[in-house]
């Protein structure tokens, strides 16, 4: 038997959503698993035990009518028993449709029970410390028998992969004895990264530790805007960070990650992938994601974030993805008792 789950979609969608394979590997031992994603989402299912083949979906090389008809016909030719849509979108409902699968699995929407022979409603209010994000994904199981349990999406380093990231580290002169901390200084988008003079301020604060080391989260391409970040901090803390230090690849950002203290910054991949890793996290969230459905296995200590409607609970935030006034209303002295309890429960203060 063949079964597919698909999601071609962001990063930490893609782990969030790896979790289900685990589920259905315990349910059928000997069916083989393939996960349907986009080509850049692949180094977070490396090495993953419970999923048998990576199909690819290239946007970049099967573009138009005529790419979806061979991603289509790709799928068909498979011959899943099994399908099940996570991403939920009108294409991979026609995807499902035409695979000739006995059985295709997504969420509810008006036009979904045309698509597939099964269709789930999703919960409206978290039932788990996984939150929505978890919850919603394992409960496309529920149509073959699998009840929902608690599942932490996980990632996968080889011994090579936390050696190099050790032996990298090293020949930067940074200390593995002293907390190394990473900051998702930028977001995927301007609209989920947090204004740059109030990051500085995070970072200074976290600075305030005289053994921490700093490393930036960033790519060649946002090297320009993480330097200007660089910049706004006080040059105290600038002696704290490591500018050049950044990874070349995800899962050199992966390896580099398993050996910080903490991660700290912008919700986004690299909050999931550190979270993945059991690395601790303290995320600022943009206003238009909401915070309940992401803030996932929040307890406190090791894992807390921030939300302007924590502050301002009656703020009107159905433009706020266009409104950058708005977050800049979440001044980092709103949540610095927070910041500073996080340091400390995790020894970094």
């Amino acid at each position: 038997m063949k079964i597919a789950v698909i999601q071609p979609k962001m990063i930490g969608d893609v782990l969030i959503t790896s979790v289900i394979f685990e589920e259905l590997k315990q349910k059928f031992p000997t069916a083989e698993l393939h996960f349907i994603v986009n080509k850049n989402t692949i180094p977070v299912l490396e090495n993953n035990p419970f999923i048998d083949k990576v199909i690819i979906l290239d946007p970049n090389i099967e573009k138009g009518f005529s790419g979806f008809f061979m991603q289509m016909n790709r799928i068909r030719n498979e011959k899943y028993e099994i399908i099940i849509d996570s991403y939920s979108k009108l294409k991979t409902a026609i995807f499902c449709k035409f695979s000739g699968a006995k059985r295709t699995i997504s969420f509810h929407k008006s036009y979904s029970r045309f698509f597939y022979t099964d269709t789930i409603v999703r919960t409206k209010h978290s039932i788990s410390t996984a939150t929505k994000a978890v919850e919603h994904r394992l409960q496309l199981l529920k149509p073959l028998g699998i009840d929902f349990q608690v599942i932490k999406p996980k990632l996968y380093l080889q011994n090579s992969e936390i050696e190099n990231a050790i032996d990298f580290l090293n020949q930067n002169n940074i200390d593995l004895n002293q907390p190394i901390i990473m900051i998702s200084a930028i977001g995927s988008s301007e609209a989920k990264t947090y204004a740059l003079e109030y990051m500085a301020q995070v970072i200074d604060e976290i600075a305030e530790n005289k053994k921490v080391q700093i490393l930036f989260n960033y790519i060649p391409n946002q090297k320009g805007i993480a330097l200007e970040l660089y910049n706004l901090c006080k040059t105290e803390t600038q002696e704290k960070i490591f500018f050049d230090v950044y990874a070349k690849s995800l899962r050199e950002f992966m390896g580099l990650t398993s050996q910080c203290a903490a991660l700290i910054g912008n919700e986004g991949g690299a909050i999931n992938m550190a979270k993945a890793l059991e690395i601790p996290t303290f995320t600022i969230f943009s206003p238009f994601i909401l915070k309940n459905d992401w803030n996932m296995f929040e307890n406190e200590t090791s894992n807390i974030s921030v939300h302007i409607s924590d502050y301002y609970p009656n703020l009107e935030l159905k433009n706020s993805k266009n409104d950058t006034e708005i977050y800049k209303l979440l001044k980092p002295e709103l949540f610095n008792n927070l910041l500073l309890l996080f340091l400390n429960k995790n020894n970094l203060r």
